[in-house]
């Protein structure tokens, strides 16, 4: 029998979960990893020699080797195979273990996990960890949902490996049950939209204004200098710097157009339409992804169509780009808003009781979507918790005022010139039609009334009223 020398356990030694332990390890922490492949457990301590670390084949044995209570973390692909490495857990664990499911899960999954493992007595996490290979490796941000005393074994070992913001981790406590899956959802949804609205402003450099790769990459340095300093702004940068050895172009050219995702991205809209709250830049984002598939429609359409000479008209390259940085903030505040504005709406369907200030403080390192703006959504939910939408804020407002003329000239000189930019125009009629303190939806009443008897309310009485509005019929 494995003596019990070990603080931490992982199942699944994938990159990130070999990252994870590896980072355990260089803060001091002992740590297993269990994998069927004989060659991830090797790599596991070739990596980590002279490390508190250890692979094991044999998942009995990398059991008896955790310390009680045992914490084990799961890396494996969502779905089935989660379930099933939940099943082969039970029989070897005790009560009070925690089991901590790291991998990209719907929330209803994590739920109906949660009050499974409940009934036998473990404790179960849904984690959303955020970062990639790098961010695992050298600090993530971290998104723990459960059992509130449970995060208490582990928080030691999270806030150690998490990234750091002026000294504090990027992880905090985020709620019960399935919280913290559900937030790494809608990170990911916001995720899509960013790049969506980055390869859009790709489509207006190249297509529109007739930019070459190094004006390009220049462009997005330039911003990463700036407000729009962010983690995909910076890869997008280096993206257009990379060739592979030997080649007298980027690869970046050579790369089909056809967009593929894991699915986070349409869960985040199905929820949102499920809670009836809009999150227009996000849908657009997945609906981008999925046309894209359709290659050889589009090509068939462009011959048809035409769709490669476009010309934006511009006389004055240099201003607008200003505008374009503009629209570019402006479409990203949308997104980050429509986003928050979804945690807070779950947060009180689901009664997760999330602390809004505390998320965009976490997001502000180690993930995918950090960037300067966190600060100002962190500050705006730290002056008001119960702050609900984003644009309420004074000080957001005034970001949202000074951007106002660069979204409106570049969506509307794109559109004109027939350059497709969905996400961009999402966001601003999104805006002027949140903005709206009377929309055109009476008629939509009136409509449902005409043809279906479905009724309708009138402004200021109380109940809901039907017509027969064509009685002759």
């Amino acid at each position: 029998m494995a003596e019990a020398n070990y603080s931490f356990g992982m199942i699944g030694l994938g990159t990130m979960g070999r990252s994870l332990l590896l980072n355990m390890a260089d803060h001091n922490f002992s740590v297993a990893g269990y994998d069927k492949d004989l060659e991830k457990t090797s790599l596991l301590e070739t990596e980590g020699a002279g490390k508190p670390v250890k692979g094991f084949n044999s998942l009995p044995e990398f059991i008896q080797s955790l310390q009680s209570p045992r914490s084990v973390m799961m890396l494996v692909p969502a779905g089935k195979i989660v379930d099933s490495v939940i099943e082969d857990l039970i029989p070897l664990l005790d009560k009070g273990d925690l089991i901590i499911d790291g991998g990209n899960s719907h929330f209803t999954d994590t739920n109906r996990r949660v009050t499974y493992l409940d009934e036998k007595g473990l404790n179960f996490f849904g984690m959303g960890v955020s970062g990639g290979e790098e961010g695992a490796r050298r600090g993530p941000s971290i998104m723990p949902g459960g059992n509130k005393e449970a995060y208490q074994h582990v928080k030691y070992i999270f806030e150690a490996i998490a990234a750091k913001v002026d000294g504090e981790p990027c992880v905090t406590y985020i709620g019960p049950g399935a919280a913290g899956h559900f937030v790494k959802m809608v990170h990911n949804g916001i995720e899509y939209g960013l790049m969506q609205l980055i390869s859009e402003t790709y489509e207006i450099l190249r297509k529109g204004l007739k930019l070459d790769n190094n004006a390009i990459q220049k462009v997005f340095a330039q911003w990463n200098e700036g407000r729009l300093q962010s983690f995909l702004i910076e890869i997008t940068t280096n993206i257009f710097k990379f060739k592979q050895t030997g080649a007298d172009h980027l690869l970046v050219d050579d790369i089909k157009d056809e967009a593929r995702s894991k699915g986070t991205g349409k869960w985040t809209s199905q929820v949102a339409m499920d809670l009836q709250l809009p999150a227009t830049v996000i849908d657009t984002a997945v609906s981008m992804r999925d046309l894209s598939k359709y290659k050889s429609l589009r090509v068939q359409l462009s011959a048809s169509f035409g769709n490669d000479e476009i010309d934006l008209g511009v006389t004055d390259k240099a201003a607008f780009l200003v505008a374009l940085e503009q629209a570019f903030y402006f479409a990203m505040i949308t997104a980050y808003a429509q986003g928050m504005h979804l945690l807070s709406k779950a947060s009180a369907e689901y009664q997760y009781e999330l602390n809004m200030a505390e998320i965009a403080k976490i997001w502000r390192g180690g993930c995918i979507i950090r960037s300067t703006f966190l600060e100002d959504i962190y500050k705006a939910f730290s002056k008001d918790s119960n702050l609900e939408h984003l644009l309420l804020d004074a000080d957001v407002q005034a970001l949202v005022n000074e951007t106002l003329p660069g979204i409106r000239s570049v969506v509307s000189g794109a559109i004109s010139s027939g350059l497709a930019i969905p996400a961009y125009a999402a966001s601003i009629s999104y805006f002027d039609t949140i903005r709206s303190g009377r929309m055109p939806s009476n008629l939509i009443q009136a409509q449902r009334d005409y043809f279906g008897a479905h009724t309708y309310e009138l402004k200021g009485e109380y109940g809901f009223y039907h017509t027969e509005w064509n009685p002759d019929v």
